[in-house]
């Protein structure tokens, strides 16, 4: 890459860019670099993951208390959120095209993961989804070091190979990439593998130009999980799909979760109970501080407190999509938008979930819910975001 200009000062813009002439676009565009990242999207990313530390503390004190150590999810989420920010800022003001050439290593070096804990993984809660890092005293889930990966690797393959998505075979074999992970991932955790499915699928179905297609195979397997869920799932899976229909039909039994959170949601009002005067969170609700942190944010702060959350969501797809279009390239196109299907379809997931709308699954709320894995990666694909953000076309 060849950089050519010098330091100018725009009177509307008063941030100091520098002209870029680069060779990796076929068109030779000049494009601009901007010092300053996106500020909309960094306050709301902040704001989001102060909510989130406050929250974890307030929906875990008591359960954390009777466990003996009442500030152990706090001490942690505190922990995982500063050094996620210090890492968030380190990869914005990285040149996001260094992480194009690290993209398949990622997504090889994930794939060895996903399969390592299959066989040597840690079980937690009947589910082996967790490496354990000796010395350490905690794990890591390399499902959601697959989420980036395949952000990252899908979106090199289709800015690299000019066309891929203009016939079957090259789009069948961007779809095995996804689908290896999928499976691999699925094996254990169905709904972080639905995430990537998600994702993997939404980044095609945006670069495709066979939109049709997509829209009905996005219908038929949506149709093709129901059924599954309706006739052939059984065990866990069934339950929780009965929960959903009729979560009262056993209130002490598999709607347990669904209908104390319905009670929080509805307990809270428009103004809710008051910070930390959570009720359900005493006792009824097993591990509020996780993937159903949502209702207790609506049973202590109300409607207007959950409102709030969701804007903030809001806004953050909105800088997000908009990053995504401004892009100087396709692969920086792509990984924003991938990005932001990542993060947009875990909040509707789980919020989703939390007033029962969808059947019940562990997904977590992104940069809230209790999570050292997903709160890092989750703020490493943002200091990727804002590394996009700092680039933009000029004609």
């Amino acid at each position: 890459m060849s950089r050519v200009g010098k330091a100018t000062r725009s009177a509307k813009n008063p941030v100091k860019i520098r002209r870029v002439e680069t060779n990796e676009n076929t068109n030779n565009e000049r494009l601009i670099e901007i010092k300053n990242v996106d500020h909309t999207l960094l306050v709301s990313i902040v704001l989001l993951v102060l909510i989130g530390i406050v929250m974890v503390f307030s929906s875990s004190y008591y359960s954390a208390s009777q466990e003996g150590a009442r500030y152990h999810y706090f001490r942690m989420q505190t922990f995982v959120a500063l050094v996620g920010f210090v890492s968030m800022m380190i990869v914005s003001n990285i040149n996001y095209r260094y992480f194009k050439r690290f993209a398949d290593v990622l997504y090889l070096v994930s794939i060895a993961l996903l399969i390592y804990v299959l066989f040597f993984g840690l079980t937690e809660g009947g589910a082996t989804r967790w490496i354990h890092i000796p010395g350490l005293g905690f794990g890591f889930q390399p499902s959601e070091v697959a989420k980036l990966a395949i952000i990252l690797f899908v979106s090199k393959v289709i800015s690299s190979k000019k066309g891929i998505l203009n016939s079957f075979i090259g789009t069948a074999s961007v779809s095995i990439i996804i689908l290896l992970c999928v499976v691999l991932v699925g094996i254990e955790n169905l709904s972080t593998a639905i995430i990537i499915a998600i994702i993997g699928f939404g980044i095609l179905f945006v670069a495709s130009p066979y939109i049709v297609i997509f829209v009905v195979l996005g219908l038929a397997a949506v149709g093709g999980l129901v059924a599954f869920l309706a006739f052939f799932a059984e065990g866990f899976r069934g339950a929780r799909f009965e929960a959903w229909l009729n979560p009262f039909a056993d209130p002490l039994g598999v709607g347990f979760q669904t209908v104390q959170s319905l009670y929080a949601i509805a307990s809270g009002g428009l103004f809710g109970l008051g910070l930390g005067q959570s009720r359900q969170k005493l006792g009824f609700i097993p591990e509020a501080h996780n993937d159903i942190i949502f209702s207790i944010i609506a049973e202590e702060l109300g409607l207007l407190g959950a409102g709030l959350v969701l804007f903030l969501f809001g806004v953050f797809l909105w800088r997000a999509l908009k990053i995504a279009m401004d892009s100087q390239d396709l692969f920086g196109s792509l990984v924003a938008t991938g990005i932001a299907i990542m993060i947009g379809s875990q909040v509707i997931i789980n919020v989703g979930v939390v007033t029962n709308t969808i059947p019940n699954t562990g997904v977590p709320l992104p940069f809230i819910s209790y999570g050292g894995t997903s709160l890092a990666i989750m703020m490493v694909s943002v200091g990727i975001l804002l590394s996009i953000s700092r680039y933009t076309k000029i004609s």
